[in-house]
This record gives C-alpha cells, sequence and structure tokens, in this order.
C-alpha cells in the first residue's frame, strides 16, 4: 500500500521546487527504551492489533467516499514576527482511490477544482501538499515493522479518556517515508503522537514530523497534524471516523509556510457509481436491440 505525498512550491522557484515527499506508513509492534511493564505492553499490544485490524476494512470504507475539500495556503514573513505574508484558498471535490495490482494494495488521492485560489501578482511561491490525509496508515498491519511504539500517559479530551502512543521510525530498516528531491530519495525520519479510543481502537487525532534531519537538502523542519471525527452513513451499520482537517507546516532556512485541509460533506459513491454503470449498460443494450 502506497500514500503518495506531494510537498512543492507553487511556481517551481523555490528550494523546494522540485520537492515530491513519498510517504510509505505502516504499523509496528516493537517497543521504544525499556520495555513497559508486562500489563502495559500486553494492552498496548492488544490495542495496536485491533488497530490493525480495522484499518484494513477501514482503508476500504474511506476509498468509498468522497468529500469536499478546502485547502488554505499559507506564506509567512522572512523575518521573527511570524506574520502571515500570502494567504489563498482553494476547493476540490476529493476522493481516495484503492486499487490492487498484482497483489499490491495502492492508495492515491484525486481532486477536482471547485474554485481556484487567486493568482499572487507578485508570483510569490507557496506550498503545495497531498496525501496528509492518509496518515492513517502508520498502523496499517502492512508495514508492520518500520516504527517503534511506546505508551504513553492516558489523556482526557471532552470527558473521553483516550490513550497516546507514541511512534518513531526506526532507522536502518526500509523507511516508511521518502523524500524525492532532484531525482534522489532521502529517508524521512518519521516521529510523532497518536491519540486512540481504547474501547473502539478508533484513531481520533495523529501528529508527525521530521526535525533536523534534512537540513542538508534545505529542510529544517516538517510538521503535520491530522484531526478525524465520526462520520455517520445510512447504510452503514457504524460511524467511521474519517479525516476532518489535516495541517501540514514546512520550513527551510528562508521560508516557511503551512497549508490547512478542510474535509467536510462525506457521501458513498460506489453504489451510486455501480447503479449507473449498469444504467448506461442497460440503455447501450436496449440501442443495439432497436437498431436491429
Amino acid at each position: 500500500m502506497m500514500a503518495s505525498t506531494a510537498v512543492t512550491s507553487k511556481h517551481g522557484i523555490a528550494r523546494w521546487s522540485a520537492t515530491g515527499l513519498v510517504l510509505f506508513l505502516g504499523l509496528g509492534l516493537c517497543w521504544a527504551g525499556d520495555q513497559p511493564a508486562a500489563p502495559e505492553a500486553e494492552r498496548l499490544q492488544g490495542l495496536l492489533q485491533r488497530m490493525g485490524d480495522q484499518m484494513i476494512s477501514y482503508v476500504e470504507k474511506f476509498s468509498d467516499v468522497k468529500c469536499s475539500e478546502l485547502v488554505t495556503q499559507e506564506k509567512f514573513k522572512n523575518d521573527t514576527s511570524n506574520k502571515v505574508e500570502l494567504k489563498a484558498q482553494s476547493s476540490y471535490d476529493y476522493l481516495v482511490i484503492l486499487t490492487n495490482t498484482g497483489g499490491d494494495l495502492n492508495l492515491s488521492e484525486s481532486r477536482l477544482e471547485v474554485k481556484e485560489a487567486k493568482i499572487d501578482k507578485k508570483n510569490r511561491s507557496m506550498l503545495v501538499s497531498n496525501g496528509f490525509a492518509t496518515l492513517f496508515l502508520v498502523f496499517h498491519p502492512m508495514y508492520a515493522n518500520s516504527f517503534v511504539f511506546t505508551p504513553m500517559e492516558d489523556e482526557v479530551l471532552d470527558g473521553h479518556r483516550l490513550t497516546k502512543i507514541g511512534f518513531k521510525h526506526i532507522p536502518g530498516t526500509k523507511t516508511p517515508a521518502a523524500l524525492a528531491l532532484r531525482g534522489k530519495e532521502y529517508p524521512l525520519e518519521l516521529s510523532g503522537v497518536a491519540w486512540v479510543d481504547p474501547e473502539t481502537a478508533e484513531l481520533t487525532r495523529i501528529t508527525a514530523g521530521v526535525e533536523k534531519t534534512l537540513e542538508d537538502v534545505g529542510m529544517k523542519t516538517l510538521r503535520s497534524e491530522v484531526e478525524f471525527a465520526p462520520i455517520p452513513f445510512t447504510d452503514l451499520k457504524r460511524d467511521y471516523w474519517f479525516p476532518a482537517r489535516a495541517s501540514v507546516e514546512v520550513e527551510t532556512p528562508r521560508q516557511h509556510w503551512r497549508n490547512t485541509h478542510e474535509f467536510s460533506n462525506y457521501k458513498r459513491f460506489s453504489v451510486t457509481t455501480d447503479e449507473r454503470v449498469a444504467k448506461d449498460k442497460l440503455l447501450e443494450d436496449k440501442d443495439k436491440v432497436n437498431a436491429q
């Protein structure tokens, strides 16, 4: 399974202009630092196993829906004020396409532009980011040996107790994230924290980043966060926690951007699509009969 994430400069003139950030995300059942006490280890391993089992179904359901995506791009001034220098918004019809070729699952994003961002007359570079909504693939069992997982202290949010899980890529293993720059790939040592409902094993929030590992190619930091929300569907027996908001922040020595992706109006489309295909086929067959 593969999630593709492109982080590029809008006009191809900034240092990140040729950058393609490709994320291959997975699940690991290893421990960071000292091994936790047996009950805690068993609790975490059981939760990770339940999350992995859910992700198999989750990925299929996520590729059965479409939604609206609002993207806000912000470029900050190159000084200590941290003020926004340029801001742009665009909207899309968004869906994730799941294909199975030769036993390999491929997950890719598709966007149909609804509203285009206004053109900047000064031709300043903006960050283009895709794919971060699929950061949940960190917990998919197909990538079971790429991360170290660490139990963290539970946190109560909105009256619900959530389990926090730290994760970190294992150096020397097949990297789950790579930065494609000028025809080369550089490993990204992703690390972060996930907030999980211990009763349902639903992922509610995840943060991930890269700190000071790619300064030699012009990137100081990359930080991302995805928030999930329960989405009800009338034809399904349960709600699914799909991405509601994803943010990506990138800094280079001279540039600082932040993109925010907001997802709403989820709808299932597979049944309607199948019905339309069947209807078109019926009309085609009818035309053939009339022609004879």
